[in-house]
């Protein structure tokens, strides 16, 4: 029996192991637009038409020591972590669900290859798809009405309610945050010296001590960088003591309003700037309401707080190692991510014996 038991045990482990190697396809390509299934697998490099005999998870990374095999360009190890996390992953979900229900296993199994996938893209590119927020709310509802035991439910019509109240509950907690973090924080104050020169280039404000490319700046078109400066250059004019705005789709200085694409290259003298600012995006929103569909309104509560606290950990501990500045941007959705996981193997556990447990 034991033997049997292992050998399942080994073929679970192997089959996430698989559906790892599919999720780094989908890392590398859903942020760029890419379809996930055509063309086949390929070196991101070259382009070399990977054959199946060189697509074996976690082997054939080992075996060829993280390089192509045709042009020699280093493989990411996120290929290797990906594959053995996710691996590890349905190993865990099986054993721990799967004497329950080998579905309910199954379907934790899809809920965390998501997180997966949504973690790595968001700490490469700080977005996270809709493919995987709304296409994950989306299969959490069909799992809460086909397999009640997601939500503890004795039939599919209360699993459905759990289901739709705690996407409902995720989606409306995460974005209430999202507006009262953008209230109160949403604007940082730079001061520097009353003769301090900033340029604003076609990518990025260059301020004396660094330069901050507009995609950390602008994460929705109503942000706006704010200046009062003393001169102002343009290319083709001057102005002087002005105010100057600048948006993603509008540039105004003092009465005048320009396209910022028509202005490549613009000159400021100011002792102040304001910089928005942004605690999380949409797709956190969104993301969260996904792990609600899933996993129900207590799970929500859960992850946001123990999301916060592990961020709140992580962030602390770069600043003091000096690998990142009270305001550089972070990705959230990873902590939510891991939020979610000790909610699934630990968390409900811990809630229905503090909260469920009847009087003695």
């Amino acid at each position: 029996m034991i033997w049997i038991r292992l050998y399942l045990d080994f073929v679970v482990f192997l089959f996430g192991a698989v559906v790892g190697s599919f999720l780094n396809v989908c890392i590398h390509r859903l942020p760029l637009g890419e379809s996930i299934v055509s063309p086949p697998s390929h070196c991101p490099h070259c382009h070399y038409a990977i054959p199946w005999y060189l697509n074996i998870p976690l082997a054939t990374w080992l075996w060829l020591r993280a390089r192509c095999r045709n042009c020699g360009a280093l493989i990411s190890p996120r290929y290797f972590i990906v594959e053995l996390l996710t691996g590890l992953a349905f190993l865990a979900s099986w054993v721990s669900f799967g004497s329950q229900s080998a579905v309910l296993a199954l379907v934790y199994c899809v809920f965390l290859a998501g997180l997966i996938a949504a973690s790595f893209i968001d700490f490469e590119h700080f977005i996270i798809p809709d493919e995987l927020t709304f296409g994950g709310t989306a299969l959490g509802l069909a799992c809460s009405v086909a397999v009640p035991k997601l939500h503890h439910a004795p039939n599919w019509t209360e699993s459905a309610m759990a289901g739709a109240l705690g996407a409902a509950a995720g989606g409306g907690l995460i974005y209430v945050i999202l507006r009262l973090g953008k209230l109160l924080f949403g604007r940082q104050r730079v001061a520097l010296l009353e003769t301090t020169k900033i340029i604003f280039t076609e990518t990025a404000l260059c301020l004396p001590d660094r330069e901050i490319p507009y995609e950390e700046l602008f994460y929705r078109r109503s942000d706006t960088i704010t200046l009062h400066a003393e001169t102002v250059e343009l290319p083709d004019r001057c102005y002087w003591d002005v105010r100057v705005q600048l948006s993603p789709d509008r540039l105004r200085i003092g009465e005048e309003e320009f396209d910022p694409v028509a202005v490549p290259h613009l000159e400021g003298v100011t002792a102040e700037i304001i910089l928005p600012r942004e605690a999380m995006g949409l797709g956190d929103v969104k993301f969260m309401a996904a792990i609600g569909a899933f996993l129900g309104w207590q799970a929500v509560l859960f992850s946001v707080t123990i999301s916060s606290l592990i961020g709140s950990a992580v962030g602390l501990c770069l600043i003091l190692l000096g690998k990142r500045q009270w305001s550089s941007r972070m990705p959230y959705g990873p902590y939510l991510a891991l939020a979610a996981v000790i909610w699934v193997f630990a968390g409900q556990r811990w809630w229905e014996n503090l909260f469920a447990s009847g009087p003695p």
